[in-house]
């Protein structure tokens, strides 16, 4: 049952992230409108899946200081992907290349308590496993819009489309050790997984407002990317709620 797991997490993760890149990666990047509904769609993904999904189970989790903790854990989240950004920048990374890589770095750390479920579901789910593998489909079609809003903005910064799916796919790679750790352990504690959701979500949500969507706008002065982004908010709802 241990492989099984970890085969079906894999599936989810690696398997998720890394088809929605495949799908950012197809569409095209040399106009840059495309390239602006493409970053608005992909933040507007992001918030949704961060406001009605993460922070809510950070919230939850952390019990009587859930949301203390949870405040903390996001400003901690943004502030550590500010500074990687600047690393990165200061090694050559600029631009939309940047605000991938740091959306990549917050999207894996994050994957982590994913696949922590999914092993204790396994773990618990019966001889068959059944409540694993249910959890897992759930997880890898979540995945799919995360691995669109990881390549998405690495296509957009020049990055090759092997290395812009291959940066996608690798953001599923955490949740396979996650689901080890899971099946082994259990899930990670209340405070812990508070904390780790909460600076996963700081992360995230400072390259959606400080990147993707200033770059947006600034590609196309329109309406249409805050129609693109209110799309991507729909469809990280419908993601997190099916």
């Amino acid at each position: 049952m241990f492989w099984t797991a970890v085969a079906a997490t894999g599936l989810a993760g690696i398997g998720g992230t890394g088809l929605g890149g495949g799908i950012a990666c197809l569409l095209r990047r040399d106009s840059p409108r495309m390239v602006s509904l493409l970053l608005s769609f992909a933040a507007g993904v992001m918030t949704a899946v961060v406001c009605c999904d993460l922070l809510a189970e950070a919230v939850g989790a952390g019990g009587r200081m859930g949301l203390a903790l949870t405040a903390a854990a996001v400003l901690a989240g943004h502030g550590a992907v500010e500074g990687l950004e600047r690393l990165l920048e200061r090694r050559g990374a600029h631009g939309l290349a940047a605000a991938g890589a740091a959306l990549a770095a917050a999207v894996a750390l994050h994957n982590v308590p994913e696949g922590m479920v999914i092993g204790a579901a396994f773990a618990s789910g019966g001889r068959e496993g059944a409540g694993g593998v249910a959890l897992a489909a759930v997880i890898a079609l979540h995945n799919i819009p995360e691995g669109m809003a990881v390549a998405g903005p690495l296509r957009a910064g020049n990055l090759p489309r092997i290395w812009a799916l291959a940066a996608a796919a690798a953001t599923g790679m955490p949740t396979v050790a996650g689901a080890a750790l899971g099946y082994q352990m259990g899930t990670l504690g209340p405070v812990g997984l508070a904390v780790t959701l909460g600076f996963a979500s700081g992360a995230m949500l400072y390259v959606v407002f400080g990147e993707l969507l200033p770059e947006a706008l600034t590609l196309w002065q329109s309406r249409m990317p805050a129609l693109a982004a209110v799309l991507g908010i729909v469809t990280g709802l419908m993601v997190v709620y099916a």
